[in-house]
């Protein structure tokens, strides 16, 4: 059945621990605070947009084991299309162990993955899914090629969080490129982003670079963007931060939910901040997605 998205990438079950202040190395300490849930970039975009009533399919890697089951039995709760979900025999599936300061909401991320062959992209099922829409972590470079060469006129996401060899790759191939800060200094050797200069050569060089769209998410600082018309910084809605795990996450399956809308840029930037913003009021990953109504109330108060 076709799909309006197809998310590719990485995909863990987390474990987040809550912690008064970020504890000192050989140090211990005790939480009463424990969540769990499936995680990874592309993977909890496709929950949210799956959550959201969107037709979405997810398309990664993960092991035969307990926590793979986990991952799958969450997709399959809110209606993902796991058609391209690969479970392996023999892999583990990765484990993230995230540690947040509840002073500031700061989160601290340990990521158990083991180095395997990449995912599998089966072509005969994935032709059946059709999307209008790919989105993009930068975890399965092999299996993200093979998507922008079956599906030419999808419109295209890549989530650069930081360099890699699949980031660093697919930041030319894709419609928009929605980088982190830290992905957008490593990539245009900038060493900051502090004021209206350096954010405006940021985007100058960043186009120069990668024929596509460019958003640069700077967490509490907004974010700035560059579709060809022009620069233009967008502040960030007000938020006291509890948790930021998954915040850039949530950030671009809020966008892709805006593109399949047919939206506005602008439109789809505010709509995807506000969504973020949202979500670091609350603590967890996945629990901190705000409902589509939710979002959209809040968005109609804010004018």
């Amino acid at each position: 059945m076709p799909v309006d998205v197809l998310c590719i990438g990485h995909a863990s079950y987390d474990l987040s621990v809550f912690v008064e202040s970020f504890p000192m190395e050989d140090s211990k300490c005790e939480t009463p605070e424990l969540l769990e849930s499936g995680g990874g970039p592309a993977a909890n975009a496709a929950y949210l947009l799956s959550a959201w009533g969107v037709r979405c399919g997810f398309a990664g890697l993960i092991g035969m084991d307990r926590y793979g089951q986990r991952i799958q039995e969450e997709f399959e709760s809110v209606g993902t299309d796991i058609s391209l979900l690969e479970r392996r025999p023999g892999h583990a599936t990765p484990v993230s162990m995230i540690v947040i300061n509840k002073q500031n909401g700061s989160r601290t991320i340990v990521n158990r993955k083991v180095a395997g062959s990449p995912l599998r992209f089966e072509e005969a099922v994935g032709k059946a899914l059709a999307p209008r829409v790919l989105l993009f972590d930068g975890h399965e470079l092999p299996a993200s090629l093979a998507a922008l060469r079956v599906f030419p006129e999808a419109i295209s996401i890549l989530d650069a969080g930081s360099w890699r060899e699949g980031t660093a790759h697919l930041a030319g191939q894709v419609d928009y490129l929605a980088a982190s800060e830290r992905f957008a200094l490593q990539a245009t050797g900038l060493s900051d982003l502090s004021d209206a200069g350096a954010q405006r050569e940021c985007a100058r060089r960043l186009r120069d670079r990668y024929p596509a769209v460019v958003i640069v998410t700077q967490g509490e600082n907004g974010l700035m963007a560059d579709d060809g018309s022009g620069f233009f910084h967008l502040p960030a809605f007000p938020a006291l931060a509890r948790d930021t795990t998954a915040a850039g996450d949530i950030f671009h399956g809020a966008l892709a939910y805006a593109l399949v809308q047919s939206w506005s840029f602008l439109e789809s930037l505010r709509f995807a901040s506000l969504t973020a913003s949202l979500s670091v009021r609350v603590a967890g990953g996945r629990s901190s997605i705000p409902s589509l109504e939710n979002v959209k109330e809040e968005l109609a108060h804010a004018g």
